[in-house]
Parts: C-alpha cells; structure tokens; sequence
C-alpha cells in the first residue's frame, strides 16, 4: 500500500462492537482508504509492527467501546491517533455472543468511518505545487462528532 495512506486500527474482540471495528477497518482497506495494521502486533511489541505504527504516518483508530484497547496498544508503543472514532459515541452496542448489524455498520461506516480516513488524507496539490500534509498529532486522541 502507499505511504500516502492513513494507517487504520481496530479492535477485534470478541464483541459485536469490536468486530464491527475490524469490519470497518478491513473495509476501508479493501476500499483504498486506509491501510490496515496489525493492533495486537503493536500491543504485542512486536518490532515491525511498532516501526510502522511509530512512522509518523497518519493514524485513524476505531474502537469498538469504552475500554479503548487501540488506544491503549498505541500507547504502550508511545503513539496517539490523529483521529479516534468509538463506535459506542455512535449508538453501537457492546454485544456478547452476537453479530453486529450490518445496516448500521454500512451507516457508522459512510457518516463516521470513512469521512474521517478521508480528512486524513492529504489534500491534491495544484499543478506544481506540494501537497498539504494532514494535521499533526494530537495531544489526546479526539473524537470525531456523531451524526
């Protein structure tokens, strides 16, 4: 995948919420959006995996619920996301022993999901002039506002 391209997380528990989060990261992959990386890798330690967390490559992470196990993956690997997206700040339930709704992932993913892998894009420059970078780190990881 290109450089180019914000790296997405997700949590992947045994949830509905934590897989709808690896459903809509695995999404924006397959799309183009993002390029998807490995949580647990970088929550393992395991070197290349931190490396490229670590890049300085625009970082979109989704959780699932309130325990924000992304975010506490990056940060044991000293990274904040430029945008973090809780699927529970957009009314998905934590389930056990249940699939997640695919109409309200299709939802979640076109209101929230997707607009925020696309604001960390960077902008097309005009003809002959450099792209814009998105915006830096942040100093705590924001929420992007439901719909």
């Amino acid at each position: 995948m290109s450089a180019a391209l914000p790296l997405v997380y997700s949590c992947s528990g045994c949830s509905s919420a934590a897989q709808m989060a690896n459903h809509l990261a695995l999404r924006l992959d397959r799309d183009g959006a993002a390029e998807m990386s490995c949580i647990a890798g970088v929550g393992g330690g395991v070197a290349g995996l931190v490396r490229t967390a670590q890049a300085g490559r625009p970082i979109l992470a989704l959780d699932g619920c309130v325990l924000k196990c992304v975010s506490a993956c990056l940060a044991k690997a000293g990274v904040v996301a430029d945008t973090h997206v809780l699927l529970s700040d957009h009314g998905v339930r934590k389930r056990k022993h249940a699939d997640f709704d695919p109409d309200q992932a299709a939802a979640v993913y076109a209101h929230a999901v997707l607009p925020a892998a696309q604001a960390l894009r960077p902008r097309k420059a005009p003809a002959g002039g450099a792209s814009d970078p998105p915006a830096g780190r942040q100093a705590a990881p924001a929420a992007v506002p439901g719909h």
